[in-house]
């Protein structure tokens, strides 16, 4: 696989931003994710803070990405997305980092996060680690905003698919995450996802029901937007059905000052309530639900599901 030719006018994701990667002294021409075709990491280690069969008793392996194609106003992970903390890491070096946490913690699976803009190297890093002998689910943690052509690349290195569903409203998806497209461009990428592997084969809420395979959609609940969010698990349940496993999250958390007021608050309970009696009123067969944390209002600078990579450990 050549590593170097997607990144010369690169279309990796929806953006198609055609830039030259490659250039790396061309701040001022780079894309919308901000990234050359040197790989950057923020963190590598095990999370516990995935749904049930992700991160099952040892955590999910995960391998926080640098940059990002989406980069929403309010990203959670702002200090990598917007900031660009981390360090650039060559094949060798990312392989031994992921080999010490698969003997070290026995993570269950290798969990990629916002990968999409470094597709090449993780591809290459994926048939690195298989040939180590390291069989562990190569798990794709996705935006939803991804591009079809990369994710047909994706087919052969991927196991499990667990996209984002942001939005069903274009024009909050144009002011959030300037992607006018995006509810269109995340359907058809769910689709394919769902075609190429089929739905997450372990629903359990068990810790031993450790899943190998699948699709699991997720959706962020934002403060203020509860008929976006009303729209979206709509949209999912018309176009997926009722097997779809589908996860509620309420972890927004505002992480820098909007002009949209909504957004410098966490999300309300009479929201949540709505968009979780919605989708149980669609009739969502396997449903994940992370509710509001009951100490938010007594911790509000220290939410369990925001994390610091400042930290060795970015997450409470």
């Amino acid at each position: 696989m050549n590593l170097i030719d997607p990144y010369t006018c690169c279309v990796l994701c929806p953006r198609r931003c055609r830039v030259d990667r490659t250039n790396r002294d061309a701040d001022s021409l780079r894309g919308v994710c901000g990234e050359t075709d040197r790989v950057r990491v923020a963190h590598v280690g095990p999370h516990f803070g995935e749904e049930p069969p992700i991160s099952g008793t040892n955590g999910s392996g995960t391998v926080f990405f640098t940059g990002c194609s989406l980069k929403c106003d309010y990203c959670q992970n702002h200090q990598i997305s917007h900031e660009g903390m981390g360090s650039g890491m060559d094949l060798n070096e990312l392989v031994s980092k992921v080999e010490d946490m698969v003997q070290r913690d026995r993570v269950h699976n290798i969990n990629f996060v916002t990968p999409d803009h470094f597709f090449p190297h993780v591809f290459r890093l994926v048939s690195l680690l298989r040939g180590a002998g390291i069989d562990l689910p190569m798990l794709y943690n996705l935006s939803g905003y991804q591009s079809i052509a990369s994710l047909a690349w994706a087919e052969d290195y991927a196991d499990i698919y667990l996209p984002d569903f942001k939005y069903s409203d274009p024009s909050l998806a144009a002011a959030l995450s300037k992607c006018k497209d995006y509810p269109s461009v995340a359907l058809e990428a769910i689709a394919m996802m769902v075609r190429q592997k089929g739905f997450l084969d372990a629903v359990s809420f068990s810790e031993t029901a450790l899943a190998r395979k699948g699709v699991l959609v997720r959706h962020l609940i934002l403060p203020g937007k509860v008929e976006n969010s009303i729209h979206a698990l709509t949209s999912l349940f018309v176009e997926f059905g009722p097997g779809l496993p589908l996860s509620l999250m309420s972890q927004y958390h505002p992480v820098c000052r909007h002009r949209d007021p909504d957004l410098n608050r966490r999300v309300r309970k009479d929201e949540f309530d709505a968009v979780q009696s919605h989708a149980k009123a669609l009739g969502f067969e396997h449903l994940f639900v992370q509710f509001p944390e009951a100490d938010a209002t007594r911790h509000p600078a220290m939410p369990r599901f925001l994390p610091d990579f400042e930290r060795p450990q970015p997450f409470l």
